[in-house]
């Protein structure tokens, strides 16, 4: 049975900037063109910029999405009526206030249920305001449902995680609030647990016996960008490891979950994460990119980039192992690393197997290297979303 998409208003905090840009904005027209939003839905962007209004928006975003590759038909059906803009001000109560009042005057006009989803695609410094003014603006609640969707990093280390937790919590029950890592809707993410879980040949050697190590590669030939403000307060390890790499982790490492449901995953996912032995500083490599070419062309360091103090030791690139201690894994390294300013972008896990217990063909003049190695990544071929080799 195909599933009910309600209609709903989707709203875009940080509606300007980089990740809307070249995330949130291109998916949504992507999803609108393959029917995949209920066709009277409607989207929010919402900034501080006062020159902005919902005109001028649907120009931004109509650029936005050409420059990030979605086609000029898909363009043009998504930057219509049912895009707006809207200027937050200076987050002040009355501010919220007014978005509350847009929000309604959109449902009245288009006979919308109060069905609201609420992005923070924001620097986290300041997730705690924005999500105090929406619940004093009793934005928090509807006649529908009402979501809040909070990008990460959740917090620079756990007692801040802890208070963002509990501040959420003072507006938001638990079922209404979505800890988002963008980057599991990459494709290597999306078919790993197929991958593994829908062919038996796997399951047999899926375990120390017959893997030997495994490596986690996220590399991006990209430097810092526009981002450096947000950069470098977090610098690679926050905004990689700690999240996209873990998901990878434990999408790799976990037991078949009970049933292919949100819940069940999030239950062997945890498991992997208790069973990791406590992290050793000397297996931890970090590092910065230095001034160089990419394609010929001279780019700065990261000391150099715009917006970057000039004595930061923020890294830009992480190496590390670590090890899950349980029946399945114990005694297997798992090589994590990612960078930016890398030799090219990569998604990749490859999983080392063991060698043979004799080399047969090494009198023959033979590599006596007997190991293969099953590469995971997205695959470049039309059609299709991944590759093993």
């Amino acid at each position: 049975m195909a599933k009910v998409v309600e209609p709903s208003i989707f709203i875009i905090f940080g509606g300007t900037g980089d990740l809307a840009r070249r995330k949130l904005l291109p998916a949504l027209a992507r999803l609108h063109a393959a029917h995949q939003l209920h066709p009277k839905s409607h989207v929010v962007g919402v900034a501080i910029e006062s020159e902005y209004d919902s005109a001028k928006y649907r120009r931004f975003t109509h650029d936005a999405l050409l420059k990030a590759g979605v086609e000029e038909e898909v363009a043009a059906g998504f930057t219509t009526e049912q895009l707006h803009y809207h200027c937050i001000g200076d987050c002040g109560p009355a501010d919220f206030d007014a978005l509350s009042h847009m929000l309604r005057s959109i449902e009245r006009a288009n006979g919308l249920p109060e069905n609201r989803a609420f992005y923070l695609a924001l620097p986290p410094q300041v997730f705690l305001s924005t999500i105090d003014g929406l619940g004093a603006a009793g934005l928090n609640k509807s006649h529908g449902w009402t979501r809040v969707v909070v990008e990460k990093p959740f917090g620079h280390d756990l007692a801040t995680a802890q208070a963002l937790n509990r501040d959420i919590h003072r507006w938001y029950e638990e079922s209404q609030v979505y800890r988002i890592d963008h980057y599991l809707g990459k494709d290597t993410v999306q078919n790993l647990l197929v991958l593994r879980f829908a062919n038996t040949i796997f399951e047999s050697v899926w375990n120390r016996d017959r893997i030997e190590a495994v490596q986690i590669t996220v590399a991006e030939d990209l430097g810092v960008g526009t981002r450096a403000g947000y950069y470098d307060k977090a610098g690679a390890f926050r905004d990689m490891v700690q999240n996209h790499l873990t998901q990878l982790l434990t999408l790799v490492a976990m037991e078949i979950p009970s049933r292919y449901e949100a819940e069940a995953i999030r239950y062997e996912k945890i498991k992997v994460l208790r069973s990791m032995r406590a992290l050793d500083p000397n297996a931890v490599v970090r590092g910065q990119y230095a001034a160089g070419e990419v394609g010929g062309e001279a780019v700065p360091g990261y000391l150099d980039e715009p917006g970057i103090d000039a004595d930061s030791d923020t890294e830009t690139f992480v190496g590390m192992t670590v090890f899950v201690d349980n029946w399945r894994w114990a005694g297997v390294p798992f090589f994590l690393r990612t960078g930016k300013r890398m030799g090219k972008t990569l998604s990749q896990i490859a999983v080392r197997l063991r060698s043979t217990p004799s080399h047969l063909f090494a009198s023959l003049g033979e590599d006596d290297e007997t190991a293969d190695v099953l590469v995971i990544s997205p695959s470049r071929t039309p059609g299709s979303r991944c590759t093993s080799t």
